[in-house]
């Protein structure tokens, strides 16, 4: 609704949930924290002392071995590093830096057990951005995300895969965002993008299958980077 510039509804039962709400994972904090922001709200005085619980002494963040059901190995780090740098904590960013660094593999793209994939990408750079490093520098990974881009449309999880889901997209799109870079082929990706979107308004992760609040985030949010609010 941000994204759409669309004033928030009962905001202030909105707000009350949100204080009531009793998160016990960096997930449900990170969520809660963004959204009050978005209502203009303080931070929950709980959150300093939540991260700093979840800081590992080699700079690690969160665990990589994740449950498959998990989008990526890094997305703990990037919710992390984000809400770090929200409530102004000081962290060894060195140590965390050179911790992700070491999942950079050959290819180019991040992922554990040297297997890369865009979502683990994505949330990687992401984090690097969030620490203040140059991602920029990082050109290999940008041929990586530009190998995962489909000329007919979209982004595959891995290159060479035959078929786009939404979130690829959204983490395609966003990476090459935190790379000052733009999609090659932005009509066809929003046309992909459009394909999705159901009869009651929201989208889907691909062109068959039900609208979800996730996906619907992630469709608006691709086609605002590529210029194309407009349309939906």
């Amino acid at each position: 609704m941000d994204l759409l510039k669309t004033p928030f509804p009962n905001i202030k039962q909105t707000i009350k949930w949100l204080h009531d709400f009793v998160p016990d994972s960096s997930y449900s904090y990170y969520y809660i924290t963004k959204a009050l922001k978005l209502c203009g709200e303080k931070l929950d005085k709980r959150l300093k002392d939540f991260l700093r619980s979840l800081l590992g002494s080699k700079g690690e963040i969160g665990t990589i071995e994740v449950y498959v059901e998990v989008t990526s190995e890094f997305e703990d780090s990037f919710m992390i590093t984000e809400l770090v740098n929200m409530v102004g904590i000081e962290i060894d960013r060195e140590k965390t830096i050179g911790w992700l660094l070491s999942y950079q593999n050959n290819d180019g793209g991040f992922g554990a057990h040297k297997h890369s994939n865009l979502n683990s990408t994505y949330h990687a750079v992401a984090s690097l951005s969030n620490l203040g490093y140059p991602v920029k520098s990082l050109e290999k990974t940008l041929g990586y995300v530009r190998s995962c881009e489909k000329p007919s449309g979209g982004f595959t999880v891995v290159p060479k895969s035959s078929n786009p889901y939404m979130e690829h997209v959204y983490f395609g799109v966003s990476t090459l965002d935190l790379f000052g870079e733009h999609a090659r082929y932005p009509e066809k990706t929003a046309q992909f993008v459009l394909k999705c979107q159901n009869a009651n308004g929201g989208f889907a992760r691909s062109h068959f299958g039900i609208s979800t609040f996730e996906y619907t985030f992630y469709a608006v949010s691709i086609l605002q980077k590529l210029g194309l609010a407009k349309t939906i």
